[in-house]
Protein backbone atom coordinates (compact mmCIF):
# COMPACT_ATOMS: atom_id res chain seq x y z
CA UNK A 1 0.00 0.00 0.00
CA UNK A 2 1.70 3.19 -0.93
CA UNK A 3 -0.84 5.51 0.38
CA UNK A 4 -0.70 6.80 4.23
CA UNK A 5 -3.07 4.75 6.21
CA UNK A 6 -4.53 6.47 9.26
CA UNK A 7 -3.63 3.50 12.22
CA UNK A 8 -1.68 0.51 11.88
CA UNK A 9 -2.15 -2.58 14.40
CA UNK A 10 0.39 -4.52 15.07
CA UNK A 11 1.63 -7.33 17.11
CA UNK A 12 -2.07 -8.53 17.71
CA UNK A 13 -3.21 -11.87 17.99
CA UNK A 14 -6.53 -11.22 15.94
CA UNK A 15 -10.01 -13.56 17.20
CA UNK A 16 -12.97 -13.38 14.91
CA UNK A 17 -15.90 -16.00 15.53
CA UNK A 18 -14.14 -18.06 13.22
CA UNK A 19 -10.16 -17.85 13.42
CA UNK A 20 -7.44 -17.15 15.89
CA UNK A 21 -4.13 -15.52 14.14
CA UNK A 22 -1.32 -13.17 14.25
CA UNK A 23 -2.31 -10.19 11.93
CA UNK A 24 -1.52 -6.63 11.92
CA UNK A 25 -4.66 -4.14 10.72
CA UNK A 26 -4.44 -1.23 8.61
CA UNK A 27 -7.17 1.25 9.19
CA UNK A 28 -8.23 4.19 6.21
CA UNK A 29 -11.20 6.18 6.69
CA UNK A 30 -12.74 4.40 9.27
CA UNK A 31 -12.51 1.08 7.80
CA UNK A 32 -10.86 -1.62 7.76
CA UNK A 33 -8.13 -2.03 5.24
CA UNK A 34 -5.66 -4.58 5.15
CA UNK A 35 -5.37 -7.38 7.16
CA UNK A 36 -1.72 -9.10 7.08
CA UNK A 37 0.33 -11.64 8.64
CA UNK A 38 2.25 -10.38 11.24
CA UNK A 39 5.14 -7.84 10.02
CA UNK A 40 3.45 -7.46 6.65
CA UNK A 41 2.81 -3.38 7.35
CA UNK A 42 6.34 -2.71 8.52
CA UNK A 43 7.06 -0.73 5.19
CA UNK A 44 3.52 1.25 5.38
CA UNK A 45 3.02 4.57 6.52
CA UNK A 46 0.80 5.58 9.35
CA UNK A 47 -0.54 8.58 11.38
CA UNK A 48 -0.33 6.35 14.39
CA UNK A 49 0.97 3.27 15.45
CA UNK A 50 -0.45 0.83 18.09
CA UNK A 51 1.93 -2.00 19.44
CA UNK A 52 -1.09 -4.80 20.89
CA UNK A 53 2.23 -6.69 22.12
CA UNK A 54 0.71 -10.12 21.84
CA UNK A 55 -2.93 -8.84 22.87
CA UNK A 56 -5.88 -10.16 21.22
CA UNK A 57 -7.58 -7.71 19.12
CA UNK A 58 -10.80 -8.72 18.85
CA UNK A 59 -14.05 -6.83 16.62
CA UNK A 60 -15.81 -4.12 18.43
CA UNK A 61 -18.80 -5.63 20.98
CA UNK A 62 -22.43 -5.33 19.59
CA UNK A 63 -24.41 -4.98 22.35
CA UNK A 64 -28.40 -5.32 21.19
CA UNK A 65 -29.94 -5.25 24.64
CA UNK A 66 -30.10 -1.90 26.74
CA UNK A 67 -31.76 0.21 28.00
CA UNK A 68 -31.04 4.23 28.04
CA UNK A 69 -33.29 6.97 29.41
CA UNK A 70 -36.84 5.39 28.80
CA UNK A 71 -40.07 6.64 30.88
CA UNK A 72 -41.02 5.29 34.15
CA UNK A 73 -43.58 2.50 33.48
CA UNK A 74 -42.94 0.45 36.47
CA UNK A 75 -43.62 2.97 39.60
CA UNK A 76 -41.55 4.93 40.78
CA UNK A 77 -38.28 4.08 38.85
CA UNK A 78 -36.31 5.76 36.58
CA UNK A 79 -33.21 4.93 34.47
CA UNK A 80 -29.78 6.13 36.05
CA UNK A 81 -28.12 5.86 32.38
CA UNK A 82 -28.69 8.50 29.85
CA UNK A 83 -27.41 7.66 26.46
CA UNK A 84 -24.09 9.94 27.30
CA UNK A 85 -23.55 8.12 30.41
CA UNK A 86 -24.63 4.83 29.15
CA UNK A 87 -22.22 4.88 25.80
CA UNK A 88 -19.59 6.09 28.16
CA UNK A 89 -20.04 3.49 30.18
CA UNK A 90 -20.08 1.18 27.16
CA UNK A 91 -16.75 2.01 25.13
CA UNK A 92 -14.86 1.60 28.47
CA UNK A 93 -15.71 -1.93 28.51
CA UNK A 94 -15.20 -2.45 24.45
CA UNK A 95 -18.58 -1.83 22.90
CA UNK A 96 -19.05 0.01 19.99
CA UNK A 97 -22.28 -0.43 18.79
CA UNK A 98 -25.56 -0.68 20.62
CA UNK A 99 -29.61 -1.22 20.49
CA UNK A 100 -31.15 0.36 22.52
CA UNK A 101 -35.34 0.76 23.00
CA UNK A 102 -37.72 3.57 21.56
CA UNK A 103 -40.67 2.40 23.82
CA UNK A 104 -44.17 2.95 22.65
CA UNK A 105 -46.75 3.24 25.86
CA UNK A 106 -49.94 2.01 26.24
CA UNK A 107 -51.82 5.16 25.38
CA UNK A 108 -49.65 5.88 22.52
CA UNK A 109 -51.17 4.73 18.89
CA UNK A 110 -48.06 5.51 17.25
CA UNK A 111 -44.43 3.77 17.04
CA UNK A 112 -43.04 5.92 14.98
CA UNK A 113 -43.98 8.85 17.28
CA UNK A 114 -42.01 6.43 19.98
CA UNK A 115 -39.21 6.30 17.87
CA UNK A 116 -39.04 9.89 16.92
CA UNK A 117 -38.75 10.44 20.67
CA UNK A 118 -36.39 8.43 21.36
CA UNK A 119 -33.89 9.83 18.53
CA UNK A 120 -34.17 13.42 20.14
CA UNK A 121 -32.64 11.63 23.30
CA UNK A 122 -29.70 9.67 22.00
CA UNK A 123 -28.34 12.70 18.35
CA UNK A 124 -25.61 14.04 19.66
CA UNK A 125 -25.65 12.04 23.08
CA UNK A 126 -23.80 8.80 22.29
CA UNK A 127 -19.75 7.97 22.79
CA UNK A 128 -20.63 4.61 20.16
CA UNK A 129 -22.70 3.79 17.27
CA UNK A 130 -26.28 2.61 18.32
CA UNK A 131 -30.10 2.11 16.60
CA UNK A 132 -33.26 0.94 18.09
CA UNK A 133 -35.77 -1.70 18.59
CA UNK A 134 -39.09 -0.30 18.96
CA UNK A 135 -40.73 -1.76 22.22
CA UNK A 136 -44.62 -2.24 21.20
CA UNK A 137 -47.23 -1.96 24.23
CA UNK A 138 -50.03 -0.98 21.83
CA UNK A 139 -50.17 -2.91 18.65
CA UNK A 140 -53.41 -0.82 17.48
CA UNK A 141 -54.18 -0.84 13.77
CA UNK A 142 -52.49 2.46 13.69
CA UNK A 143 -49.21 1.32 15.17
CA UNK A 144 -49.11 -2.47 13.07
CA UNK A 145 -49.65 -0.16 10.10
CA UNK A 146 -46.24 1.48 10.67
CA UNK A 147 -44.13 -1.59 10.50
CA UNK A 148 -43.84 -1.37 6.91
CA UNK A 149 -41.80 2.60 7.64
CA UNK A 150 -40.25 1.59 10.27
CA UNK A 151 -38.35 -0.63 8.21
CA UNK A 152 -37.97 0.56 4.96
CA UNK A 153 -37.81 4.02 5.66
CA UNK A 154 -36.80 4.26 9.75
CA UNK A 155 -33.95 1.34 9.59
CA UNK A 156 -35.54 -0.28 12.46
CA UNK A 157 -35.69 -3.96 11.75
CA UNK A 158 -36.46 -5.14 14.91
CA UNK A 159 -39.44 -4.87 17.70
CA UNK A 160 -39.70 -6.15 21.79
CA UNK A 161 -42.89 -7.45 22.90
CA UNK A 162 -43.88 -8.53 26.59
CA UNK A 163 -45.73 -11.51 27.65
CA UNK A 164 -45.73 -9.78 31.45
CA UNK A 165 -46.39 -6.25 33.21
CA UNK A 166 -49.40 -4.25 33.50
CA UNK A 167 -47.81 -1.31 31.73
CA UNK A 168 -46.71 -3.78 28.93
CA UNK A 169 -48.36 -7.39 28.71
CA UNK A 170 -49.92 -8.04 25.29
CA UNK A 171 -52.68 -10.94 25.23
CA UNK A 172 -52.10 -13.75 23.24
CA UNK A 173 -54.14 -12.42 20.03
CA UNK A 174 -52.42 -9.20 20.33
CA UNK A 175 -49.10 -11.13 20.28
CA UNK A 176 -50.21 -13.17 17.11
CA UNK A 177 -51.11 -9.47 15.25
CA UNK A 178 -47.89 -8.41 15.71
CA UNK A 179 -46.45 -11.59 14.63
CA UNK A 180 -48.17 -11.48 11.34
CA UNK A 181 -47.68 -8.13 10.49
CA UNK A 182 -43.28 -8.29 11.40
CA UNK A 183 -43.66 -11.54 9.30
CA UNK A 184 -44.95 -9.42 6.23
CA UNK A 185 -42.16 -6.90 6.91
CA UNK A 186 -39.09 -8.67 7.95
CA UNK A 187 -39.04 -7.76 11.17
CA UNK A 188 -37.32 -9.50 14.28
CA UNK A 189 -39.87 -9.94 16.52
CA UNK A 190 -38.04 -10.39 20.38
CA UNK A 191 -40.37 -11.68 22.82
CA UNK A 192 -39.92 -10.93 26.81
CA UNK A 193 -41.23 -14.51 27.70
CA UNK A 194 -42.44 -14.81 31.12
CA UNK A 195 -46.46 -15.46 31.87
CA UNK A 196 -47.70 -12.42 33.18
CA UNK A 197 -51.22 -13.65 34.91
CA UNK A 198 -49.35 -16.55 37.25
CA UNK A 199 -46.59 -13.34 37.91
CA UNK A 200 -49.48 -11.01 39.65
CA UNK A 201 -51.24 -14.30 41.03
CA UNK A 202 -47.66 -15.57 42.83
CA UNK A 203 -47.18 -12.02 43.83
CA UNK A 204 -50.42 -11.61 45.71
CA UNK A 205 -50.41 -14.74 47.45
CA UNK A 206 -46.62 -14.19 48.69
CA UNK A 207 -47.79 -10.28 50.36
CA UNK A 208 -51.26 -12.21 51.71
CA UNK A 209 -48.45 -14.16 53.95
CA UNK A 210 -46.34 -11.01 54.84
CA UNK A 211 -43.39 -11.97 52.18
CA UNK A 212 -42.11 -8.51 51.39
CA UNK A 213 -37.90 -8.91 51.61
CA UNK A 214 -36.18 -8.55 47.79
CA UNK A 215 -35.27 -12.63 47.54
CA UNK A 216 -39.45 -13.13 47.44
CA UNK A 217 -38.90 -11.46 43.74
CA UNK A 218 -37.05 -14.86 42.92
CA UNK A 219 -40.13 -16.44 43.91
CA UNK A 220 -43.05 -14.53 42.17
CA UNK A 221 -41.06 -15.25 38.76
CA UNK A 222 -40.79 -19.31 39.71
CA UNK A 223 -39.02 -20.98 36.67
CA UNK A 224 -42.41 -22.33 35.23
CA UNK A 225 -43.32 -19.11 34.77
CA UNK A 226 -40.34 -18.71 32.38
CA UNK A 227 -40.82 -22.47 30.54
CA UNK A 228 -44.47 -22.12 30.06
CA UNK A 229 -44.33 -18.44 28.33
CA UNK A 230 -41.13 -19.77 26.28
CA UNK A 231 -43.11 -22.51 25.05
CA UNK A 232 -46.60 -20.76 24.23
CA UNK A 233 -44.43 -17.71 22.50
CA UNK A 234 -42.72 -20.93 20.03
CA UNK A 235 -46.21 -22.36 19.54
CA UNK A 236 -47.66 -18.67 18.37
CA UNK A 237 -44.77 -18.31 16.30
CA UNK A 238 -45.03 -21.53 14.75
CA UNK A 239 -48.73 -20.46 14.06
CA UNK A 240 -47.83 -17.90 11.82
CA UNK A 241 -46.00 -19.89 9.32
CA UNK A 242 -42.75 -20.29 12.22
CA UNK A 243 -42.28 -16.21 12.00
CA UNK A 244 -38.67 -15.65 13.15
CA UNK A 245 -38.41 -14.72 16.96
CA UNK A 246 -35.77 -14.07 19.52
CA UNK A 247 -36.75 -15.04 23.27
CA UNK A 248 -34.74 -12.55 25.40
CA UNK A 249 -32.92 -13.06 28.51
CA UNK A 250 -33.16 -16.73 29.22
CA UNK A 251 -32.27 -18.00 32.59
CA UNK A 252 -33.49 -21.33 33.47
CA UNK A 253 -33.02 -24.54 31.91
CA UNK A 254 -36.48 -25.46 30.83
CA UNK A 255 -37.07 -22.85 28.79
CA UNK A 256 -33.39 -23.08 26.95
CA UNK A 257 -34.40 -26.95 26.70
CA UNK A 258 -37.62 -25.72 24.62
CA UNK A 259 -35.75 -23.58 22.59
CA UNK A 260 -33.01 -25.99 21.70
CA UNK A 261 -35.92 -28.57 20.43
CA UNK A 262 -37.53 -25.97 18.51
CA UNK A 263 -34.18 -25.23 17.01
CA UNK A 264 -33.58 -28.55 15.97
CA UNK A 265 -37.12 -28.87 14.25
CA UNK A 266 -36.01 -26.15 11.83
CA UNK A 267 -38.35 -23.27 13.70
CA UNK A 268 -36.44 -20.32 13.38
CA UNK A 269 -36.24 -18.68 17.14
CA UNK A 270 -33.33 -17.65 18.34
CA UNK A 271 -32.22 -17.11 21.93
CA UNK A 272 -30.27 -14.66 23.81
CA UNK A 273 -28.78 -15.33 27.76
CA UNK A 274 -26.75 -12.42 29.91
CA UNK A 275 -24.03 -12.49 32.31
CA UNK A 276 -26.61 -12.20 35.50
CA UNK A 277 -27.61 -15.32 34.78
CA UNK A 278 -24.50 -17.05 34.41
CA UNK A 279 -22.42 -15.17 37.32
CA UNK A 280 -25.37 -14.32 39.77
CA UNK A 281 -27.90 -16.99 41.65
CA UNK A 282 -30.84 -16.73 44.22
CA UNK A 283 -28.40 -16.45 46.83
CA UNK A 284 -27.72 -12.98 45.72
CA UNK A 285 -31.22 -12.06 46.43
CA UNK A 286 -31.31 -13.01 50.11
CA UNK A 287 -28.43 -10.79 50.88
CA UNK A 288 -28.80 -8.97 54.63
CA UNK A 289 -31.30 -6.28 54.71
CA UNK A 290 -32.29 -4.94 51.37
CA UNK A 291 -28.79 -5.50 49.59
CA UNK A 292 -30.51 -8.49 47.38
CA UNK A 293 -32.39 -5.13 45.69
CA UNK A 294 -29.22 -4.73 43.85
CA UNK A 295 -30.10 -8.28 42.03
CA UNK A 296 -33.17 -7.99 41.36
CA UNK A 297 -34.31 -8.10 37.70
CA UNK A 298 -36.58 -10.11 35.56
CA UNK A 299 -36.43 -12.87 35.15
CA UNK A 300 -34.08 -13.42 38.07
CA UNK A 301 -31.23 -14.92 39.36
CA UNK A 302 -31.79 -18.91 39.20
CA UNK A 303 -29.62 -21.75 41.17
CA UNK A 304 -26.12 -22.48 40.51
CA UNK A 305 -26.92 -25.56 38.83
CA UNK A 306 -28.87 -23.60 35.93
CA UNK A 307 -26.38 -21.15 35.57
CA UNK A 308 -23.96 -23.98 34.44
CA UNK A 309 -27.14 -25.36 32.15
CA UNK A 310 -26.43 -21.78 30.95
CA UNK A 311 -23.32 -22.16 30.16
CA UNK A 312 -23.46 -25.24 27.98
CA UNK A 313 -26.06 -23.24 25.99
CA UNK A 314 -23.60 -20.48 25.44
CA UNK A 315 -21.23 -23.88 24.24
CA UNK A 316 -23.88 -25.46 22.06
CA UNK A 317 -25.43 -22.66 20.43
CA UNK A 318 -28.83 -22.19 21.75
CA UNK A 319 -28.39 -18.54 23.05
CA UNK A 320 -26.91 -17.20 19.34
CA UNK A 321 -26.32 -13.62 21.90
CA UNK A 322 -24.87 -12.76 25.18
CA UNK A 323 -26.17 -9.45 25.43
CA UNK A 324 -26.26 -7.17 28.82
CA UNK A 325 -29.91 -6.31 28.93
CA UNK A 326 -28.47 -3.31 31.04
CA UNK A 327 -31.42 -1.54 32.86
CA UNK A 328 -29.58 0.68 35.62
CA UNK A 329 -31.37 2.23 38.77
CA UNK A 330 -29.06 4.01 41.67
CA UNK A 331 -29.41 1.69 44.67
CA UNK A 332 -29.18 4.16 47.26
CA UNK A 333 -31.87 6.35 45.77
CA UNK A 334 -35.18 6.80 47.52
CA UNK A 335 -36.69 8.94 44.90
CA UNK A 336 -36.21 7.32 41.46
CA UNK A 337 -33.54 4.35 42.54
CA UNK A 338 -34.17 1.04 44.07
CA UNK A 339 -35.13 2.29 47.58
CA UNK A 340 -38.10 4.22 45.77
CA UNK A 341 -40.11 1.13 47.56
CA UNK A 342 -38.31 1.51 50.72
CA UNK A 343 -40.64 3.05 54.10
CA UNK A 344 -41.20 2.96 57.80
CA UNK A 345 -43.96 0.12 57.60
CA UNK A 346 -42.02 -1.51 54.81
CA UNK A 347 -37.95 -1.02 56.00
CA UNK A 348 -37.40 -4.13 53.90
CA UNK A 349 -39.14 -2.71 50.90
CA UNK A 350 -41.66 -4.51 49.03
CA UNK A 351 -40.09 -6.79 45.89
CA UNK A 352 -43.18 -6.10 43.95
CA UNK A 353 -42.34 -2.17 44.09
CA UNK A 354 -38.50 -2.78 43.64
CA UNK A 355 -37.32 -1.08 40.16
CA UNK A 356 -36.74 -4.34 38.47
CA UNK A 357 -32.98 -4.53 36.15
CA UNK A 358 -29.13 -4.16 36.23
CA UNK A 359 -26.32 -2.56 35.15
CA UNK A 360 -24.58 -4.08 32.88
CA UNK A 361 -23.44 -2.28 29.46
CA UNK A 362 -19.37 -1.83 30.53
CA UNK A 363 -18.78 -5.38 32.10
CA UNK A 364 -20.67 -7.62 30.03
CA UNK A 365 -17.89 -8.36 27.82
CA UNK A 366 -15.25 -8.25 31.32
CA UNK A 367 -16.90 -10.99 32.97
CA UNK A 368 -17.45 -13.25 29.91
CA UNK A 369 -13.52 -12.77 28.85
CA UNK A 370 -11.94 -13.68 32.06
CA UNK A 371 -14.24 -16.07 32.75
CA UNK A 372 -12.30 -18.27 30.47
CA UNK A 373 -15.52 -20.64 30.24
CA UNK A 374 -16.13 -20.35 26.27
CA UNK A 375 -13.63 -20.47 23.36
CA UNK A 376 -12.72 -17.15 22.23
CA UNK A 377 -13.99 -17.76 18.75
CA UNK A 378 -17.41 -18.02 20.70
CA UNK A 379 -17.16 -15.27 22.66
CA UNK A 380 -16.43 -13.12 19.17
CA UNK A 381 -19.50 -14.90 18.35
CA UNK A 382 -22.01 -14.20 21.09
CA UNK A 383 -20.64 -10.55 22.08
CA UNK A 384 -20.85 -9.04 18.87
CA UNK A 385 -20.59 -10.76 15.21
CA UNK A 386 -24.14 -12.71 15.48
CA UNK A 387 -25.88 -9.79 17.10
CA UNK A 388 -24.71 -7.95 14.05
CA UNK A 389 -26.13 -10.56 11.90
CA UNK A 390 -29.35 -10.78 14.16
CA UNK A 391 -29.85 -7.38 13.97
CA UNK A 392 -29.28 -6.50 10.16
CA UNK A 393 -25.59 -4.58 10.92
CA UNK A 394 -23.46 -7.68 9.43
CA UNK A 395 -20.48 -7.47 8.26
CA UNK A 396 -20.29 -3.82 8.75
CA UNK A 397 -20.34 -4.42 12.89
CA UNK A 398 -19.36 -7.41 14.38
CA UNK A 399 -16.04 -8.02 11.87
CA UNK A 400 -12.99 -7.60 10.51
CA UNK A 401 -13.30 -7.73 6.96
CA UNK A 402 -10.80 -5.70 4.79
CA UNK A 403 -12.91 -2.72 2.90
CA UNK A 404 -16.19 -4.01 4.15
CA UNK A 405 -16.13 -3.12 7.75
CA UNK A 406 -15.91 -0.78 10.19
CA UNK A 407 -12.54 -0.89 12.04
CA UNK A 408 -14.53 -0.74 15.50
CA UNK A 409 -11.93 -3.03 17.46
CA UNK A 410 -10.97 -4.03 20.82
CA UNK A 411 -7.09 -4.00 22.00
CA UNK A 412 -6.80 -5.97 25.07
CA UNK A 413 -4.01 -6.58 27.18
CA UNK A 414 -1.28 -9.63 26.62
CA UNK A 415 -2.30 -12.17 28.45
CA UNK A 416 -0.89 -11.86 32.30
CA UNK A 417 -0.45 -8.63 32.03
CA UNK A 418 -3.04 -7.40 34.90
CA UNK A 419 -2.83 -10.44 36.72
CA UNK A 420 -5.88 -11.14 38.73
CA UNK A 421 -7.99 -8.36 40.20
CA UNK A 422 -11.22 -7.92 41.78
CA UNK A 423 -14.03 -5.37 40.17
CA UNK A 424 -15.57 -2.72 42.01
CA UNK A 425 -17.90 -0.21 41.00
CA UNK A 426 -15.46 3.12 41.07
CA UNK A 427 -13.70 1.02 38.28
CA UNK A 428 -16.98 1.57 36.24
CA UNK A 429 -18.05 4.83 33.90
CA UNK A 430 -21.81 4.40 34.35
CA UNK A 431 -24.20 6.69 36.41
CA UNK A 432 -24.62 3.73 38.94
CA UNK A 433 -23.76 3.45 42.82
CA UNK A 434 -23.08 -0.13 42.58
CA UNK A 435 -22.44 -3.22 40.32
CA UNK A 436 -23.87 -6.54 40.83
CA UNK A 437 -20.80 -7.83 40.12
CA UNK A 438 -18.74 -6.56 43.35
CA UNK A 439 -16.08 -8.34 44.32
CA UNK A 440 -16.15 -10.87 40.87
CA UNK A 441 -12.37 -11.52 39.79
CA UNK A 442 -11.53 -10.20 36.43
CA UNK A 443 -7.76 -10.71 34.37
CA UNK A 444 -8.13 -8.85 31.59
CA UNK A 445 -10.12 -5.54 30.29
CA UNK A 446 -9.59 -3.74 27.34
CA UNK A 447 -6.92 -1.58 26.76
CA UNK A 448 -7.85 0.29 23.60
CA UNK A 449 -11.55 0.98 22.19
CA UNK A 450 -11.75 1.87 18.55
CA UNK A 451 -14.48 3.02 16.58
CA UNK A 452 -14.71 3.43 13.48
CA UNK A 453 -10.51 4.14 13.29
CA UNK A 454 -10.88 6.34 16.22
CA UNK A 455 -9.42 5.46 19.99
CA UNK A 456 -11.92 6.50 21.62
CA UNK A 457 -11.07 4.50 25.51
CA UNK A 458 -7.36 4.29 25.88
CA UNK A 459 -7.24 2.91 29.71
CA UNK A 460 -3.31 3.88 30.09
CA UNK A 461 -3.63 6.72 29.22
CA UNK A 462 -6.44 9.23 29.35
CA UNK A 463 -9.61 7.21 29.72
CA UNK A 464 -12.45 8.25 27.92
CA UNK A 465 -10.71 10.09 25.05
CA UNK A 466 -13.94 10.10 22.63
CA UNK A 467 -16.46 12.51 21.90
CA UNK A 468 -20.22 11.87 22.96
CA UNK A 469 -21.53 13.73 19.80
CA UNK A 470 -19.42 10.80 17.68
CA UNK A 471 -22.18 7.62 17.65
CA UNK A 472 -23.80 7.38 14.83
CA UNK A 473 -27.51 6.02 14.39
CA UNK A 474 -27.34 3.17 12.59
CA UNK A 475 -29.94 2.20 10.28
CA UNK A 476 -30.17 -1.26 9.67
CA UNK A 477 -30.68 -4.24 7.17
CA UNK A 478 -33.11 -7.25 8.10
CA UNK A 479 -31.39 -10.42 10.05
CA UNK A 480 -29.33 -12.39 8.20
CA UNK A 481 -28.30 -15.28 10.56
CA UNK A 482 -28.85 -18.52 9.00
CA UNK A 483 -31.08 -17.55 6.19
CA UNK A 484 -33.85 -16.91 7.99
CA UNK A 485 -36.39 -14.63 6.07
CA UNK A 486 -34.61 -16.03 2.77
CA UNK A 487 -36.24 -19.15 4.20
CA UNK A 488 -39.57 -17.12 4.90
CA UNK A 489 -39.87 -15.95 1.67
CA UNK A 490 -39.53 -19.67 0.29
CA UNK A 491 -41.86 -21.09 2.64
CA UNK A 492 -44.50 -18.06 1.33
CA UNK A 493 -46.90 -15.79 2.92
CA UNK A 494 -49.15 -17.14 6.36
CA UNK A 495 -52.18 -19.09 4.55
CA UNK A 496 -55.15 -19.72 6.69
CA UNK A 497 -56.29 -22.41 3.90
CA UNK A 498 -53.08 -24.40 5.19
CA UNK A 499 -53.83 -24.33 9.09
Amino acid sequence: MDDEVDLIITNGVVVTAADIAPFDIAVKDGKVALLCPSGSLAGVRAKRLIDAEGGYVTPGGVDCHVHLQEPSMFGKGSSADTYETGTRSAIAGGTTTIVAFAPQQKHMDSVLTALHNTHALAKGNSYCDYGFHLLVANPCEKALSEFEQLASVEGVTSLKIYMTYEALQLRDDQILSVLLAARRNHILTMIHAENGDVLAWLTAQLEAAQLFAPKYHGHSHAPMLEAEATNRAIALSSLVADTPILIVHVSEPVAAARIRAAQTQGQPVFAETCPQYLFLTREDLDKPGFEGAKCVCAPPPRDVADTLEIWRGLRNGTFAVLSSDHCPFRFDDAVIGKKTCVSDEFPLGRFRHIPNGLPGIETRLLLAFSAGKIELTKFVEVTSTNAAKLYGLYPRKGAILPGISDADLVIWYPEGRLGEFALINEMLHHNVDYTPYEGRPLHNWPRYTILRGNVVWDRDGEGIVGDKSYGQFLKRDECSLNRVWQTVDEEGPFDLEKL
